[in-house]
């Protein structure tokens, strides 16, 4: 794992540990850091955030990660011995809220899909004698040595 991976999972683990423990705010939903992307220099930090809940509770969560970034970055300084303070930035990342929608969408699809290959696959079994079940039929035929 090369140095800016480690450094991008620090950011990710104690920016996630500050919202949970240290924030008080009441307007910081069910936050979750999804990743973060650094640039290649260290200094500017993406951090992607999924929120759980209606699209008040995104705004709310928007403007009170917006209000305590200068706190969340004085801390991740503190924490993270490193030469100079990594500038933050929140973006929120809709791709859990993207993906179980795809679910959503797939389900349906294989809902109304199953009848109709139920009704077409007709199961026809080989009856041996006494109209019992023999399995698949064998192929008797032999191979000649060579």
């Amino acid at each position: 794992m090369s140095r800016h991976e480690r450094v991008e999972e620090a950011i990710k683990k104690e920016v996630s540990l500050i919202i949970h423990d240290k924030l008080k705010d009441p307007r910081i939903g069910f936050v979750t850091i999804t990743r973060v992307e650094l640039t290649k220099d260290l200094r500017n930090a993406k951090i992607f955030y999924s929120v759980l809940g209606k699209e008040e509770d995104h705004k709310k969560t928007k403007l009170a990660l917006g209000s305590a970034l200068g706190y969340i970055r004085s801390l991740v300084a503190q924490r993270i011995n490193m030469r100079f303070a990594t500038e933050l930035m929140f973006q929120e990342d809709y791709s859990v809220e993207y993906s179980v929608r795809i679910e959503e969408v797939l389900n349906k699809i294989r809902e109304l899909d199953q009848p109709r290959d139920s009704s077409k696959r007709a199961v026809k079994l080989n009856k041996g004698k006494e109209g019992q079940d023999s399995g698949p039929k064998k192929n008797l035929r032999r191979h000649k040595k060579v």
